[in-house]
Protein backbone atom coordinates (compact mmCIF):
# COMPACT_ATOMS: atom_id res chain seq x y z
CA UNK A 1 0.00 0.00 0.00
CA UNK A 2 2.81 2.41 1.02
CA UNK A 3 4.77 1.26 -2.65
CA UNK A 4 1.46 2.64 -4.74
CA UNK A 5 1.48 5.29 -2.46
CA UNK A 6 4.27 6.70 -3.03
CA UNK A 7 4.48 5.68 -6.90
CA UNK A 8 1.46 7.93 -7.02
CA UNK A 9 2.75 10.62 -5.57
CA UNK A 10 5.67 10.41 -7.43
CA UNK A 11 3.51 10.45 -11.13
CA UNK A 12 1.60 13.44 -9.86
CA UNK A 13 4.39 15.21 -9.04
CA UNK A 14 5.85 15.01 -12.24
CA UNK A 15 2.78 14.83 -13.95
CA UNK A 16 3.96 16.38 -17.43
CA UNK A 17 6.18 13.12 -17.91
CA UNK A 18 4.09 10.91 -16.92
CA UNK A 19 0.87 12.11 -18.82
CA UNK A 20 2.94 12.03 -21.94
CA UNK A 21 3.55 8.27 -21.18
CA UNK A 22 0.22 7.61 -20.24
CA UNK A 23 -1.42 9.35 -23.54
CA UNK A 24 1.47 7.14 -25.65
CA UNK A 25 0.76 3.77 -23.83
CA UNK A 26 -3.07 4.52 -24.23
CA UNK A 27 -2.80 4.86 -28.14
CA UNK A 28 -0.70 2.21 -28.45
CA UNK A 29 -3.82 -0.17 -27.15
CA UNK A 30 -6.36 2.24 -28.57
CA UNK A 31 -5.54 1.71 -32.52
CA UNK A 32 -5.71 -1.35 -32.83
CA UNK A 33 -8.68 -2.68 -30.80
CA UNK A 34 -10.18 0.29 -32.60
CA UNK A 35 -9.29 -0.15 -36.02
CA UNK A 36 -10.46 -4.15 -35.69
CA UNK A 37 -13.48 -3.08 -34.71
CA UNK A 38 -14.33 -0.64 -37.42
CA UNK A 39 -13.05 -3.16 -40.08
CA UNK A 40 -15.27 -6.02 -38.72
CA UNK A 41 -18.34 -3.17 -38.36
CA UNK A 42 -17.27 -2.21 -42.02
CA UNK A 43 -17.14 -5.81 -43.52
CA UNK A 44 -20.69 -6.57 -41.62
CA UNK A 45 -22.46 -3.05 -43.22
CA UNK A 46 -20.88 -4.19 -47.00
CA UNK A 47 -22.01 -7.75 -46.37
CA UNK A 48 -25.46 -7.35 -44.88
CA UNK A 49 -26.81 -4.76 -48.04
CA UNK A 50 -25.60 -7.44 -50.26
CA UNK A 51 -27.30 -9.96 -48.38
CA UNK A 52 -30.15 -8.18 -47.85
CA UNK A 53 -30.84 -7.98 -51.78
CA UNK A 54 -31.75 -11.17 -53.27
CA UNK A 55 -31.25 -10.78 -56.62
CA UNK A 56 -30.10 -7.74 -59.17
CA UNK A 57 -31.01 -7.33 -62.74
CA UNK A 58 -29.00 -5.43 -64.90
CA UNK A 59 -27.25 -5.13 -68.18
CA UNK A 60 -24.70 -7.12 -69.04
CA UNK A 61 -21.61 -6.20 -68.08
CA UNK A 62 -19.66 -5.38 -64.78
CA UNK A 63 -21.07 -7.17 -61.74
CA UNK A 64 -19.49 -4.95 -59.48
CA UNK A 65 -20.87 -1.98 -61.23
CA UNK A 66 -24.18 -2.45 -61.33
CA UNK A 67 -24.19 -3.98 -57.65
CA UNK A 68 -22.35 -0.44 -56.50
CA UNK A 69 -24.90 1.87 -58.62
CA UNK A 70 -28.38 -0.21 -57.42
CA UNK A 71 -27.54 -1.19 -53.93
CA UNK A 72 -25.01 1.83 -52.36
CA UNK A 73 -26.02 4.67 -55.37
CA UNK A 74 -22.34 5.03 -56.19
CA UNK A 75 -20.44 7.12 -59.42
CA UNK A 76 -20.74 3.77 -61.34
CA UNK A 77 -22.73 3.97 -64.21
CA UNK A 78 -23.72 0.34 -65.97
CA UNK A 79 -25.91 0.26 -68.82
CA UNK A 80 -29.26 0.82 -68.95
CA UNK A 81 -31.88 -2.20 -68.53
CA UNK A 82 -35.59 -1.37 -70.61
CA UNK A 83 -38.07 -1.74 -68.00
CA UNK A 84 -39.81 -4.90 -70.17
CA UNK A 85 -37.36 -6.90 -67.94
CA UNK A 86 -39.36 -5.37 -65.31
CA UNK A 87 -42.37 -6.56 -66.72
CA UNK A 88 -41.21 -10.03 -67.67
CA UNK A 89 -40.36 -10.46 -64.11
CA UNK A 90 -44.02 -9.32 -63.00
CA UNK A 91 -45.11 -11.29 -65.48
CA UNK A 92 -43.47 -14.61 -64.63
CA UNK A 93 -45.35 -14.71 -61.26
CA UNK A 94 -41.63 -15.38 -59.15
CA UNK A 95 -41.09 -12.56 -58.13
CA UNK A 96 -40.94 -8.55 -57.02
CA UNK A 97 -39.50 -6.69 -59.76
CA UNK A 98 -38.02 -3.27 -57.84
CA UNK A 99 -36.50 -0.99 -60.89
CA UNK A 100 -33.67 1.42 -59.32
CA UNK A 101 -32.98 4.17 -61.64
CA UNK A 102 -29.59 6.69 -60.33
CA UNK A 103 -28.57 8.78 -63.17
CA UNK A 104 -29.02 11.80 -61.77
CA UNK A 105 -27.92 13.77 -58.83
CA UNK A 106 -28.98 17.04 -56.57
CA UNK A 107 -26.50 19.00 -54.55
CA UNK A 108 -24.04 16.25 -54.24
CA UNK A 109 -26.75 13.56 -53.65
CA UNK A 110 -27.92 10.87 -55.92
CA UNK A 111 -31.71 10.52 -57.01
CA UNK A 112 -33.16 6.95 -56.63
CA UNK A 113 -36.19 6.61 -58.81
CA UNK A 114 -38.24 3.80 -57.85
CA UNK A 115 -41.61 2.36 -56.64
CA UNK A 116 -42.94 2.14 -53.57
CA UNK A 117 -42.01 -1.37 -53.33
CA UNK A 118 -38.36 -0.10 -52.96
CA UNK A 119 -39.81 1.16 -49.31
CA UNK A 120 -40.95 -1.77 -48.06
CA UNK A 121 -38.53 -4.19 -48.96
CA UNK A 122 -35.85 -1.63 -47.18
CA UNK A 123 -38.38 -1.12 -44.16
CA UNK A 124 -37.95 2.45 -44.71
CA UNK A 125 -40.03 4.86 -42.57
CA UNK A 126 -40.85 8.48 -42.81
CA UNK A 127 -39.97 10.73 -39.78
CA UNK A 128 -41.38 13.86 -41.00
CA UNK A 129 -43.95 14.46 -43.54
CA UNK A 130 -45.30 11.75 -45.84
CA UNK A 131 -44.03 9.48 -48.38
CA UNK A 132 -44.06 9.72 -52.37
CA UNK A 133 -47.59 10.18 -54.01
CA UNK A 134 -47.88 12.33 -56.49
CA UNK A 135 -45.12 13.22 -59.67
CA UNK A 136 -42.18 15.37 -58.71
CA UNK A 137 -42.34 14.44 -55.34
CA UNK A 138 -39.40 13.58 -53.22
CA UNK A 139 -38.28 12.01 -49.70
CA UNK A 140 -34.72 12.92 -48.61
CA UNK A 141 -32.64 10.63 -46.26
CA UNK A 142 -31.66 11.51 -43.16
CA UNK A 143 -28.30 12.58 -43.81
CA UNK A 144 -29.67 14.77 -46.78
CA UNK A 145 -31.83 16.54 -44.91
CA UNK A 146 -29.38 17.28 -42.19
CA UNK A 147 -26.42 18.38 -44.95
CA UNK A 148 -28.87 20.43 -46.57
CA UNK A 149 -30.85 21.86 -43.43
CA UNK A 150 -33.96 21.16 -45.37
CA UNK A 151 -37.22 19.04 -44.75
CA UNK A 152 -40.72 18.60 -45.88
CA UNK A 153 -41.97 21.49 -47.11
CA UNK A 154 -38.60 22.49 -49.05
CA UNK A 155 -37.73 21.94 -52.34
CA UNK A 156 -34.47 20.69 -54.55
CA UNK A 157 -33.39 21.00 -58.48
CA UNK A 158 -31.87 18.20 -60.10
CA UNK A 159 -28.19 18.41 -61.41
CA UNK A 160 -27.48 17.34 -65.02
CA UNK A 161 -24.64 14.53 -64.69
CA UNK A 162 -22.76 16.39 -67.95
CA UNK A 163 -23.12 20.03 -68.24
CA UNK A 164 -22.04 19.41 -71.60
CA UNK A 165 -24.61 17.05 -72.74
CA UNK A 166 -28.25 18.86 -71.72
CA UNK A 167 -30.24 17.42 -74.76
CA UNK A 168 -33.33 16.72 -73.04
CA UNK A 169 -32.35 17.08 -69.51
CA UNK A 170 -34.44 19.81 -67.47
CA UNK A 171 -33.57 20.90 -64.20
CA UNK A 172 -36.75 19.60 -61.97
CA UNK A 173 -37.52 21.59 -59.01
CA UNK A 174 -38.85 18.59 -56.53
CA UNK A 175 -40.77 19.50 -53.62
CA UNK A 176 -39.63 17.60 -50.73
CA UNK A 177 -42.57 15.95 -49.16
CA UNK A 178 -40.93 13.21 -46.21
CA UNK A 179 -37.79 12.29 -44.21
CA UNK A 180 -36.76 9.30 -43.92
CA UNK A 181 -35.34 7.58 -40.51
CA UNK A 182 -32.15 7.33 -40.61
CA UNK A 183 -30.68 3.67 -40.77
CA UNK A 184 -27.16 3.95 -40.76
CA UNK A 185 -27.13 2.53 -45.18
CA UNK A 186 -26.64 4.29 -48.11
CA UNK A 187 -30.42 5.28 -47.99
CA UNK A 188 -29.77 8.02 -45.85
CA UNK A 189 -27.58 9.74 -48.42
CA UNK A 190 -30.04 9.41 -51.15
CA UNK A 191 -33.37 11.43 -52.77
CA UNK A 192 -36.01 9.52 -53.60
CA UNK A 193 -38.88 10.13 -56.28
CA UNK A 194 -41.17 8.28 -58.12
CA UNK A 195 -39.12 6.26 -61.26
CA UNK A 196 -41.40 8.67 -63.55
CA UNK A 197 -40.04 11.82 -61.83
CA UNK A 198 -36.98 10.64 -63.36
CA UNK A 199 -37.71 9.69 -66.82
CA UNK A 200 -38.89 13.40 -66.38
CA UNK A 201 -35.57 14.85 -65.45
CA UNK A 202 -33.97 12.71 -68.29
CA UNK A 203 -36.41 14.20 -70.98
CA UNK A 204 -38.72 11.22 -71.64
CA UNK A 205 -41.74 12.60 -69.85
CA UNK A 206 -42.81 16.29 -69.58
CA UNK A 207 -45.99 18.91 -69.42
CA UNK A 208 -46.53 21.74 -71.99
CA UNK A 209 -48.74 24.90 -71.26
CA UNK A 210 -50.00 27.18 -74.50
CA UNK A 211 -48.02 30.62 -75.08
CA UNK A 212 -50.88 32.26 -75.50
CA UNK A 213 -54.72 32.16 -73.87
CA UNK A 214 -58.32 31.00 -74.73
CA UNK A 215 -59.18 35.08 -73.97
CA UNK A 216 -56.31 36.28 -76.05
CA UNK A 217 -57.63 34.18 -79.45
CA UNK A 218 -61.23 35.05 -78.93
CA UNK A 219 -59.86 38.68 -78.85
CA UNK A 220 -57.59 38.09 -81.57
CA UNK A 221 -54.80 39.22 -79.84
CA UNK A 222 -53.20 35.57 -79.73
CA UNK A 223 -49.59 35.19 -80.84
CA UNK A 224 -48.68 33.76 -83.76
CA UNK A 225 -46.45 31.58 -81.77
CA UNK A 226 -49.47 29.91 -80.31
CA UNK A 227 -48.14 26.79 -81.15
CA UNK A 228 -45.26 26.60 -79.29
CA UNK A 229 -45.09 25.01 -75.99
CA UNK A 230 -43.10 25.61 -72.55
CA UNK A 231 -41.38 22.49 -70.77
CA UNK A 232 -42.18 22.53 -67.41
CA UNK A 233 -39.26 23.18 -64.57
CA UNK A 234 -41.58 22.44 -61.75
CA UNK A 235 -44.79 20.17 -61.25
CA UNK A 236 -47.86 21.72 -59.94
CA UNK A 237 -51.34 20.66 -59.48
CA UNK A 238 -51.83 22.79 -61.68
CA UNK A 239 -49.75 21.47 -64.89
CA UNK A 240 -49.42 17.84 -63.46
CA UNK A 241 -52.01 16.52 -65.55
CA UNK A 242 -50.68 17.90 -69.09
CA UNK A 243 -47.32 15.75 -68.29
CA UNK A 244 -47.52 12.46 -70.23
CA UNK A 245 -44.55 10.40 -71.73
CA UNK A 246 -43.59 9.80 -75.54
CA UNK A 247 -42.66 6.30 -76.44
CA UNK A 248 -43.47 2.73 -74.89
CA UNK A 249 -42.98 2.37 -71.36
CA UNK A 250 -41.27 -1.09 -72.15
CA UNK A 251 -38.68 0.53 -74.06
CA UNK A 252 -37.73 3.16 -70.72
CA UNK A 253 -34.87 3.22 -69.16
CA UNK A 254 -33.93 1.73 -65.91
CA UNK A 255 -30.13 1.29 -64.18
CA UNK A 256 -31.01 -2.05 -62.55
CA UNK A 257 -34.26 -4.19 -61.01
CA UNK A 258 -33.88 -5.74 -57.14
CA UNK A 259 -35.61 -9.15 -57.73
CA UNK A 260 -37.29 -10.19 -54.74
CA UNK A 261 -38.44 -13.79 -55.84
CA UNK A 262 -41.44 -15.51 -53.72
CA UNK A 263 -39.22 -18.13 -52.87
CA UNK A 264 -35.87 -20.43 -53.09
CA UNK A 265 -37.33 -22.60 -56.37
CA UNK A 266 -38.75 -19.24 -57.71
CA UNK A 267 -34.62 -17.99 -57.56
CA UNK A 268 -33.80 -21.06 -59.43
CA UNK A 269 -35.50 -20.43 -61.56
CA UNK A 270 -35.39 -16.62 -62.60
CA UNK A 271 -31.28 -17.49 -62.53
CA UNK A 272 -32.05 -19.96 -64.86
CA UNK A 273 -33.57 -17.48 -67.24
CA UNK A 274 -30.63 -15.63 -67.77
CA UNK A 275 -27.81 -17.66 -67.98
CA UNK A 276 -26.97 -17.07 -71.61
CA UNK A 277 -24.03 -15.58 -71.37
CA UNK A 278 -24.76 -14.00 -74.65
CA UNK A 279 -27.94 -11.87 -73.63
CA UNK A 280 -28.14 -8.45 -72.84
CA UNK A 281 -29.10 -9.11 -69.65
CA UNK A 282 -27.72 -10.52 -66.43
CA UNK A 283 -29.17 -11.69 -63.13
CA UNK A 284 -26.78 -11.67 -60.40
CA UNK A 285 -26.75 -12.29 -56.16
CA UNK A 286 -24.86 -8.78 -54.61
CA UNK A 287 -23.83 -11.32 -51.83
CA UNK A 288 -21.37 -13.23 -53.89
CA UNK A 289 -20.37 -9.90 -55.68
CA UNK A 290 -19.92 -7.88 -52.24
CA UNK A 291 -18.47 -10.95 -50.83
CA UNK A 292 -16.11 -10.77 -53.46
CA UNK A 293 -15.00 -7.00 -53.19
CA UNK A 294 -14.71 -7.79 -49.13
CA UNK A 295 -12.65 -10.78 -49.07
CA UNK A 296 -9.96 -8.88 -51.91
CA UNK A 297 -10.24 -5.41 -49.96
CA UNK A 298 -9.31 -7.20 -46.37
CA UNK A 299 -6.90 -9.38 -47.83
CA UNK A 300 -4.55 -6.24 -46.72
CA UNK A 301 -5.60 -6.66 -43.34
CA UNK A 302 -3.09 -9.06 -42.30
CA UNK A 303 -0.61 -7.22 -43.98
CA UNK A 304 -2.13 -4.06 -41.83
CA UNK A 305 -2.18 -6.52 -38.26
CA UNK A 306 1.33 -7.15 -38.90
CA UNK A 307 2.04 -3.34 -39.12
CA UNK A 308 0.00 -2.54 -36.18
CA UNK A 309 2.09 -5.11 -34.32
CA UNK A 310 5.59 -4.00 -35.03
CA UNK A 311 4.49 -0.51 -34.32
CA UNK A 312 3.60 -1.31 -31.25
CA UNK A 313 6.58 -3.24 -30.09
CA UNK A 314 8.23 -0.12 -31.60
CA UNK A 315 6.74 1.88 -29.49
CA UNK A 316 6.25 -0.11 -26.25
CA UNK A 317 10.12 -0.67 -26.67
CA UNK A 318 10.50 3.26 -26.63
CA UNK A 319 8.55 3.55 -23.16
CA UNK A 320 10.61 1.27 -21.90
CA UNK A 321 13.58 2.88 -23.17
CA UNK A 322 11.88 6.35 -21.46
CA UNK A 323 10.72 4.68 -17.77
CA UNK A 324 14.46 2.68 -18.13
CA UNK A 325 15.70 5.95 -18.37
CA UNK A 326 14.29 7.80 -15.96
CA UNK A 327 15.06 5.27 -13.71
CA UNK A 328 18.55 5.68 -14.65
CA UNK A 329 18.26 9.35 -13.78
CA UNK A 330 16.90 8.37 -10.58
CA UNK A 331 19.85 6.61 -9.49
CA UNK A 332 20.94 8.78 -6.87
CA UNK A 333 17.46 8.91 -5.25
CA UNK A 334 17.18 5.51 -5.11
CA UNK A 335 20.72 5.20 -3.39
CA UNK A 336 19.96 7.59 -0.84
CA UNK A 337 16.19 5.29 -0.25
CA UNK A 338 18.57 2.40 0.21
CA UNK A 339 20.71 4.73 2.44
CA UNK A 340 18.01 5.16 4.55
CA UNK A 341 17.08 1.97 5.07
CA UNK A 342 14.29 0.91 1.99
CA UNK A 343 15.04 -2.62 1.26
CA UNK A 344 15.84 -3.37 -2.40
CA UNK A 345 12.84 -5.05 -2.77
CA UNK A 346 11.05 -2.18 -1.86
CA UNK A 347 12.62 0.08 -4.17
CA UNK A 348 11.50 -2.89 -6.82
CA UNK A 349 8.24 -2.64 -5.36
CA UNK A 350 7.92 1.23 -5.65
CA UNK A 351 9.46 1.16 -9.35
CA UNK A 352 7.15 -1.89 -10.28
CA UNK A 353 4.13 0.12 -8.96
CA UNK A 354 5.03 3.38 -10.72
CA UNK A 355 4.88 1.32 -14.13
CA UNK A 356 2.38 -0.62 -13.60
CA UNK A 357 0.16 2.45 -12.51
CA UNK A 358 0.68 4.03 -15.52
CA UNK A 359 -0.18 1.12 -17.77
CA UNK A 360 -3.91 0.93 -15.58
CA UNK A 361 -4.51 4.52 -15.96
CA UNK A 362 -3.42 4.18 -20.37
CA UNK A 363 -5.46 0.94 -20.05
CA UNK A 364 -8.51 2.79 -18.84
CA UNK A 365 -8.35 5.41 -20.90
CA UNK A 366 -8.04 3.40 -24.15
CA UNK A 367 -10.88 1.02 -22.58
CA UNK A 368 -13.29 3.93 -22.74
CA UNK A 369 -12.05 5.13 -26.46
CA UNK A 370 -12.83 1.05 -27.60
CA UNK A 371 -16.12 1.35 -25.88
CA UNK A 372 -17.16 4.55 -27.81
CA UNK A 373 -15.91 3.49 -30.79
CA UNK A 374 -17.96 0.18 -30.34
CA UNK A 375 -20.92 2.05 -29.61
CA UNK A 376 -20.78 4.38 -32.72
CA UNK A 377 -19.05 2.05 -34.76
CA UNK A 378 -22.46 0.99 -36.84
CA UNK A 379 -23.21 4.95 -37.57
CA UNK A 380 -19.25 5.60 -38.24
CA UNK A 381 -19.19 2.64 -40.41
CA UNK A 382 -22.69 4.22 -42.37
CA UNK A 383 -21.19 7.31 -43.04
CA UNK A 384 -17.54 6.02 -44.27
CA UNK A 385 -19.49 3.94 -46.29
CA UNK A 386 -22.21 6.44 -48.03
CA UNK A 387 -18.54 8.78 -48.16
CA UNK A 388 -16.79 6.25 -50.20
CA UNK A 389 -20.08 5.73 -52.35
Amino acid sequence: MNALYLAFAYLRYHWARSLVLVLVAALIMFVPVATQTLLSSSERALVARGEATPLLLGSRGSQLDLTMAALYFGEERPDPVPMREVETVWDSGLGVPIPVHTAFSSSGFRIVGTTIDYFDFRQLTVSDGRGLSLLGDAVIGAKVAEALGKGAGDALVSSPENLFDLDGVYPLEMPIVGVLEQTNTPDDEAIFVDIKTAWVIQGIGHGHEDVVTATEVANGTAALANAAVVQYQRITSENIESFHFHGSQDDFPTSAVIVVPNDTRSATILKGRYLDAEGPTQLIEPAGVIQSLVDRIFRIKALLDVVTGIIAVAAFAAIGLAVFLSYRLRAREIATAVKLGARRGMVLRLLSSETVTLLLIAGGIAAVGAAIVSQNAEAWTGWLLTLGA
